[in-house]
């Protein structure tokens, strides 16, 4: 949470017109950071995020094309002048059986990696240098990487989608050694999440019901709610939180 009497800091939150994103986004904002919303489309979704968010504002990017994830960052601080937290939310999956190994193209999988790897390192690289500016010792700048649990059991939509979780994982505690003490490094790796997206998803949500100790999926504004105590939480840094009700322990 911001300070009193301090600049509101700044949160950008990608893929956040929907979703996680969209709950994670909110919550920061409550929160009371100014947030930078974005989205590679969602033209009408943008327009009421910023009348219910006075001072965020809104960003389109396809985060498949390198060049608009760096101007991305550009933009975010030059509008708001810093740059305080990056939450790599926005990602793709494919769904095809772990069996199927030609269903899982190259051509796949380099789609995959592009959005769900490549571009949060893109996002992080340009934004190392504004997260430096605006860290304190007292409060150093935060990225969170939204993963999945999916990067680390052998489960997930597919292998491909999988594979990239994990490779955000681990990226994620290569970088808090690297980027400490001014910017702190952590991900949170949901499982089942009630989101307009997983409603067909009729057998995970059969799963977590049967199997998940808490008996039910995650509602994205639980995940905004940990995102929050991560954001918050000064100290944290290398931590992959596993956010699935318990499954992981069946």
């Amino acid at each position: 949470m911001t300070e009193k009497g301090s600049e509101k800091r700044v949160a950008l939150v990608t893929g956040s017109t929907s979703g996680i994103g969209m709950a994670i986004a909110t919550r920061l904002a409550k929160d009371g950071f100014t947030v930078a919303f974005h989205s590679r489309s969602s033209v009408l979704v943008r327009q009421s995020l910023a009348a219910a968010h006075p001072g965020s504002s809104y960003v389109q990017a396809d985060l498949s094309d390198q060049s608009q994830s760096r101007n991305l960052i550009a933009v975010v601080v030059s509008r708001h002048g810093r740059l305080d937290i990056l939450v790599n939310n926005a990602g793709i999956s494919a769904t095809i059986p772990h069996t199927s190994l030609k269903e899982a193209s190259p051509e796949l999988w380099r789609s995959l990696y592009e959005v769900n790897v490549i571009a949060p390192w893109t996002l992080i690289a340009e934004a190392e240098v504004a997260l430096r500016q605006s860290s304190r010792p007292e409060c150093p700048s935060c990225i969170l990487n939204i993963s999945s649990h999916a990067g680390m059991r052998l489960k997930g939509a597919s292998i491909p989608y999988a594979a990239t979780k994990a490779a955000l994982n681990h990226m994620t505690k290569l970088l808090a050694l690297s980027l400490a003490p001014q910017i702190r490094v952590n991900a949170i790796a949901p499982g089942f999440v009630d989101t307009p997206m997983s409603q067909a998803w009729t057998a995970a949500q059969k799963l977590w019901t049967e199997r998940s100790p808490m008996g039910r999926g995650a509602q994205p504004e639980e995940i905004a709610q940990l995102a929050s105590l991560l954001v918050a939480s000064h100290y944290l840094t290398g931590e992959i939180i596993i956010a699935d009700g318990g499954l992981n322990l069946t």
